[in-house]
């Protein structure tokens, strides 16, 4: 299992972390793979002057948006899935 989270503290939030959670979502539906990638909120993750900011198991994405979110899903997510 692969666990994305998606920082939607305030700052992040401002900047459109609902839209990028909302992308990876959709980005597991779509790619088949939901039932191995939990997509989750995160409170603070403490990059805030960083931008929107993902963690991907334990690796740190800083100045996310929906457009690279499906970057960061086919090149860091669907290789750890095998």
């Amino acid at each position: 299992m692969t666990t994305i989270s998606v920082c939607i503290g305030s700052a992040c939030h401002k900047r459109g972390s609902y839209a990028v959670l909302n992308r990876f979502k959709a980005l597991a539906a779509e790619k088949g793979v939901s039932e191995k990638v939990t997509v989750a909120p995160a409170f603070c993750l403490g990059e805030c002057k960083n931008g929107v900011t993902v963690k991907v198991d334990e690796k740190l994405f800083l100045g996310m948006t929906e457009e690279s979110a499906e970057d960061v899903f086919n090149r860091y997510v669907l290789p750890k899935l095998g």
